[in-house]
């Protein structure tokens, strides 16, 4: 089970016990924030890099192309998963894809989980992608990763609509210069002020008073 972790998702995780939860039970949590990343550096000194849900998107199916493996996506609507197929079927031919599009509702009944883990087990991937956007997505693979005939199993949200083309990922120069927040903030200033101006804040405040011993 691979998750990411963010200034947002490490604010929203403070409140929300489960997703908390979801997250400590991850096999591999990658950091998805250069907020994180400054953060690890210091509280013990530690040089690790950005790992964005989109690196690790391409980074296994490049893997499943070499080993003519296959994957599943779970999440998002019709017409996104179409276009994704579709490009998937051009630049890695080698990969065996399927995909589900589970009713859009802010919780699923029992018979709604049943569903999705059936259309899942039934393809066996080596790969599974889940895009329900967070905390949502973590917190329904942590709950039923059990039952579910996957390999890998990966939440990565956003990357559904930046891979099918629905969404834009800033350009490459911003992402080198440490300012992808600042791109995605631009294009939806609405939906995103907060956990990129309130959010990061947050994590950096309660990095420093640990690393301070400074008790709330």
């Amino acid at each position: 089970m691979i998750n990411t972790l963010n200034g947002h998702s490490y604010n929203v995780a403070k409140k929300d016990s489960l997703f908390n939860e979801a997250l400590k039970a991850s096999d591999i949590l990658l950091p998805d924030g250069d907020s994180v990343v400054l953060s690890v550096k210091w509280l013990g000194g530690a040089r690790i890099r950005k790992v964005a849900g989109y690196d690790l998107f391409m980074y296994l199916m490049n893997r499943l192309h070499e080993e003519n493996g296959s994957c599943f996506f779970l999440g998002a609507m019709e017409g996104t998963l179409d276009k994704i197929k579709n490009k998937i079927s051009n630049e890695f031919p080698n990969v065996r894809v399927g995909s589900f599009s589970p009713p859009f509702k802010a919780e699923f009944s029992e018979e709604d989980n049943e569903l999705m883990r059936k259309h899942v087990s039934r393809f066996s991937p080596d790969v599974l992608f889940v895009g329900m956007t967070a905390p949502k997505q973590e917190k329904w693979v942590h709950l039923n990763k059990e039952k579910l005939d996957a390999r890998i199993i990966c939440s990565i949200g956003a990357v559904f609509d930046f891979y099918a083309g629905t969404a834009k990922r800033p350009p490459q120069w911003m992402i080198k210069l440490k300012l992808e927040w600042l791109g995605r903030l631009l294009k939806e200033p609405k939906r995103l002020w907060h956990r990129y101006l309130v959010s990061t804040p947050v994590l950096l405040v309660d990095v420093l008073r640990y690393k301070l011993k400074i008790k709330n």
